[in-house]
């Protein structure tokens, strides 16, 4: 499985770097640069690669044989992961949120031979609470459980390593924030002089911040993250936000979604538009992928 797992890796395309030209950049003297994790992989693209990379390697380690995680009917990483059982002939277990339902992504997952297992909000939100590779309840001698969104340690080694791969200055990196882990995984890796600037893609994410205190080694006061930009809540979206996306892909050709990305270049472009940044200000916001939630939409 290591083998498979290497080959699957080297099927990556790179993630390069996008300028974005435009008169109202020009007008404000910023600078933007999106890193295109969106072109790695048709499937596991973005950061849900990054963050599944360690932990499968940890899970191969430990000779474990079944995946079990969580996310919603539209849920990037459990797509991302279903393909990975495909490739590698783990089994997958998805701990569904709500209802059970019918979705392009659901389709997917079935498709991938991923077992789905519907549970209440309630019991979703009980899940939250189970943080490492062992601790969820009742775990077989063959299972591994990555907690929601791949949030884990594991995860941070992933996701740091985009930094290296920005070869250029910058001031600030933008990143979309579902459970805040791609952000935690950068915090270490920027240059002292660089800051994080992160978007919560739902309402009321405080916890957010705490969320990502608990998961760094060592404390830093090298970022942030934007509470007002998440247009109603998780997967909400408002005729504004869809405006922008469009706008945008037609201004740059290059494609968004309104869950995690369209909000995150709709905040900045905000924060741009109030003189946030001052002149000269270099920004590199990332391009976490996960394409195929334009579906639900």
């Amino acid at each position: 499985m290591y083998v498979a797992l290497k080959q699957l890796e080297q099927t990556f395309l790179p993630s390069v770097l996008t300028p974005i030209f435009s008169p109202f950049l020009e007008k404000h003297g910023v600078e933007l640069q999106l890193k295109r994790d969106d072109l790695l992989h048709p499937i596991i693209s973005g950061n849900k690669w990054r963050k599944l990379k360690y932990s499968l390697h940890h899970a191969l380690s430990l000779n474990k044989t079944t995946l079990i995680s969580m996310g919603g009917a539209y849920s990037n990483h459990l797509h991302a992961l279903a393909y990975v059982r495909k490739t590698l002939g783990l089994k997958t277990i998805g701990l569904v949120r709500g209802e059970e339902c019918e979705t392009p992504t659901l389709h997917d997952l079935n498709a991938f031979g991923m077992e789905l297992r519907f549970v209440s909000r309630g019991d979703y939100r009980l899940l939250r609470d189970y943080k490492t590779w062992d601790s969820l309840p009742n775990l077989g001698e063959n299972d591994y459980w990555l907690p929601e969104g791949g949030a884990s340690t594991f995860a941070l080694q992933g996701v740091s390593e985009l930094v290296g791969e920005i070869q250029q200055d910058y001031d600030v990196l933008c990143v979309p924030c579902g459970t805040a882990t791609t952000l935690a995984g950068l915090v270490h890796a920027v240059p002292d002089n660089g800051s994080i600037l992160g978007f919560a893609a739902l309402k009321n994410a405080t916890f957010l911040n705490n969320d990502v205190t608990q998961l760094l080694e060592k404390p830093r006061d090298n970022w942030q993250i934007r509470l007002d930009y998440h247009h109603g809540g998780f997967a909400k979206t408002t005729p504004a936000l869809l405006t922008f996306i469009r706008q945008f892909e037609i201004e740059t050709r290059i494609p968004l979604e309104p869950i995690y990305t369209g909000k995150m270049l709709y905040g900045l472009y905000d924060l741009i538009a109030k003189n946030h940044f001052s002149r000269g200000t270099r920004i590199v916001a990332l391009h976490t992928g996960g394409l195929q939630g334009n579906r639900g939409f």
